[in-house]
C-alpha cells in the first residue's frame, strides 16, 4: 500500500518539480503528516523527501542543460535556485563539475557519438 502511494506521490512530484516544492506542501498533497511522510518515503524509497526532489531537480536540470543554450542562470531559477552560485555548487556536488563544464562534456560524447556512427555507415560493407 505504502509503495502504490509513494508512486502516485512521486509522479506527481514529477510533473511539478520546475515549483517550488516545500516538504509541507508535498506532505499536503499526500494526506500525511510531514513527519509520517518523510518516514513512509524513506522506507520505501531509501532516500529522503528532500534528497530525492533535490536529486530530480538537478537531473532535469541536467538534461535542459544538454538539450538547450538556455543560460546556466535561467536553468537555475527554473529549477527553485535562487542563485546560479548555489545551483552550480549543489551541481558540481552530483555531477563532479559545474553545470557549463557538464554541457561541454555532454555536447562533445554526443559528437563523437554521432561522428562514429556517420563513420561506421560510411565504410559499411554492402
Amino acid at each position: 500500500m505504502h509503495d502504490e502511494i509513494i508512486r502516485t506521490l512521486t509522479d506527481w512530484i514529477e510533473d511539478n518539480l520546475d515549483k517550488t516544492l516545500s516538504i509541507e506542501e508535498v506532505a499536503a498533497k499526500s494526506g500525511y503528516s510531514k513527519w509520517h511522510l518523510q518516514r513512509m518515503f524513506r522506507a520505501v524509497t531509501r532516500q529522503t523527501l528532500g534528497d530525492y526532489i533535490r536529486q530530480r531537480r538537478l537531473t532535469r536540470a541536467a538534461e535542459t542543460l544538454c538539450q538547450t543554450q538556455r543560460p546556466v542562470f535561467d536553468i537555475a531559477l527554473q529549477y527553485g535556485y535562487d542563485s546560479q552560485q548555489t545551483f552550480s555548487r549543489v551541481f558540481r556536488r552530483q555531477f563532479d563539475q559545474t553545470p557549463t563544464a557538464y554541457r561541454h562534456a555532454m555536447r562533445r560524447q554526443v559528437l563523437q557519438r554521432n561522428h562514429w556512427c556517420f563513420d561506421c555507415n560510411e565504410y559499411a560493407v554492402q
